[in-house]
């Protein structure tokens, strides 16, 4: 089970479990030094917020997950199906999700809509960003894959945490992005044609073979979460950006 810490300084989605191994988190708006629209803990540097806040905040999240900014990972998202497996610092170019075994290292996605999914096994984590665009393109499945490989277990060691995102509850697609997905993701209410990408990850990892019971979902909506999460959508592309971080202890 995840809980969101309402009451810490710097509020963000946690395992109600401490894992000795792993170290997961889904941040959200709440415990930082941004103005407005970026109020107040984005963590987006391409977002247009001032670069100080931006540091200010990530120093603050991470700090508030005893985590070390030396061993920060990020990756250049482009909406696509790119696993990048990294064994030191830095920024990771044209990838949508970030794999390690190296302790330390702190993988970070960034998020203001889409679909952050923590993958946990023995010896290794991933961090995953995924849109309409990078579901289509079958990235949780791949993902899945690739830490399976690296991690050299099987899909039932894995464990899988999805975090705030746009939801069936308010997320519309036309119906040419529908068409690319199972009945079973897609909802149509009132004339429109919603979403949902947490089944849609579901589906694909549950066809990779991971139990149904390695799933753990924070289950909030970034766009109807106006006082917790930044929404692209909602905010008409001006807002800032949650990270989804997962680690390996030192």
């Amino acid at each position: 089970m995840w809980t969101l810490d309402r009451d810490a300084s710097v509020p963000a989605w946690r395992p109600e479990a401490v894992s000795p191994v792993h170290v997961l988190a889904f941040s959200t708006r709440q415990g930082g030094l941004s103005e407005p629209p970026f109020d107040t803990l984005n963590l987006g540097l391409s977002a247009g917020d001032r670069p100080d806040a931006v540091a200010g905040n990530r120093r603050r999240l991470l700090e508030g997950l005893a985590l070390e900014r030396a061993g920060l990972v990020t990756a250049g998202q482009v909406h696509g199906a790119t696993v990048r497996p990294v064994t030191g610092p830095g920024h990771q170019p044209s990838c949508d999700a970030l794999l390690t075994r190296t302790p330390g290292l702190v993988l970070a996605v960034s998020t203001a809509d889409c679909m952050s999914l923590l993958y946990s096994a023995p010896g290794a984590v991933a961090a995953v960003h995924a849109g309409w665009r990078g579901a289509a393109a079958g990235l949780p499945a791949a993902a899945l894959r690739a830490l399976r490989e690296a991690a050299g277990v099987e899909s039932r060691a894995v464990r899988v945490a999805l975090g705030p995102c746009a939801r069936a509850c308010c997320y519309e697609v036309g119906p040419e992005v529908a068409a690319l997905f199972p009945a079973a993701a897609v909802s149509r209410a009132e004339g429109a044609v919603r979403l949902d990408l947490p089944a849609v990850a579901r589906l694909q990892l549950l066809e990779e073979g991971l139990p149904p019971g390695a799933f753990e979902d924070t289950g909030d909506c970034t766009i109807c979460g106006r006082d917790w999460y930044f929404s692209h959508r909602r905010d008409a592309g001006r807002t800032g950006r949650h990270w989804g971080i997962a680690a390996l202890r030192a």
